[in-house]
């Protein structure tokens, strides 16, 4: 059984291709009846446009292998009165779905991904947090990579913040246990006796997506072809527990290895 993350693992963070072998390995499972989910961060697109770009790209899944923090948000987060930082696609989907933006006296503040956030905004973000508003991410990515360049990712931007306000923060996305928990359940509708520890998560994120995953019991799978140019980058620089169970190029040398 696999959980399978999209940016970076399945389809290129600098043009949204297909990144090599990643079609074929949903096609394998889907020919083997293995167990899946879909997990992405995906905050830019409504989920279920999103999924339909996905299958556009040559993905074939159905959508209830699919989930996104947009999903679960309106069960984490009250919609009145929030302050959101993210992509200006990320804000309007916000407001499809309902949500009232406030930059004023928010009750809550939303963190999603954007590459270029200013001072005056983790300024403003500050403000709120030491006037008692809540800290919540949309996930809690440690690298958003865009244009050839890395950028601080959710993950990074909430730490900054608890260690500027020592206000703590929630987490909607992986690797929240609660997001999880959730892909958990949708996987136990292919098999219903399934735990985490009969899943291998696959991802290019070793630090937002597997740290989290090993700790609840997943096998982890990182692959070099997102963030990170080779597992030299940041594998030494993990603790030992929470290293990869292991590494590959991309969908490709695992689809390989089956």
């Amino acid at each position: 059984m696999y959980f399978i993350d999209v940016q970076g693992t399945l389809i290129s963070d600098e043009d949204k291709s297909p990144i090599r072998g990643s079609i074929e390995f949903i096609d394998r499972l889907n020919e083997k009846n293995i167990p899946y989910m879909i997990l992405t961060n995906n905050t830019k697109k409504a989920s279920l446009d999103f999924y339909n770009f996905l299958r556009s790209s040559g993905f074939n899944f159905d959508f209830s292998r699919y989930l996104d923090p947009l999903m679960l948000l309106e069960s984490r987060v009250a919609k009145e009165s929030v302050a959101a930082y993210g992509a200006a696609e990320f804000l309007e989907v916000l407001k499809k779905m309902g949500y009232t933006l406030n930059y004023e006296n928010p009750k809550s503040v939303l963190i999603a991904i954007k590459e270029d956030f200013s001072a005056q905004e983790y300024a403003q973000i500050i403000d709120f947090l030491l006037g008692g508003a809540s800290l919540v991410g949309m996930h809690e990515t440690s690298i958003y990579a865009k244009n050839a360049k890395r950028y601080p990712g959710v993950g990074a931007i909430l730490k900054m913040l608890e260690f500027a306000t020592s206000c703590s923060y929630d987490v909607v996305g992986k690797p929240s246990t609660s997001f999880y928990s959730e892909a958990l359940a949708a996987i136990r509708k292919q098999q219903k006796d399934a735990e985490f520890s009969d899943i291998t998560i696959i991802s290019d994120d070793v630090k937002g997506d597997l740290g989290g995953a090993k700790e609840l019991g997943m096998k982890t799978v990182f692959v070099t072809s997102g963030k990170y140019k080779s597992a030299g980058e940041i594998i030494p620089f993990l603790k030992e527990e929470l290293r990869p169970d292991a590494v590959y190029a991309d969908m490709q040398e695992i689809l390989e290895a089956l």
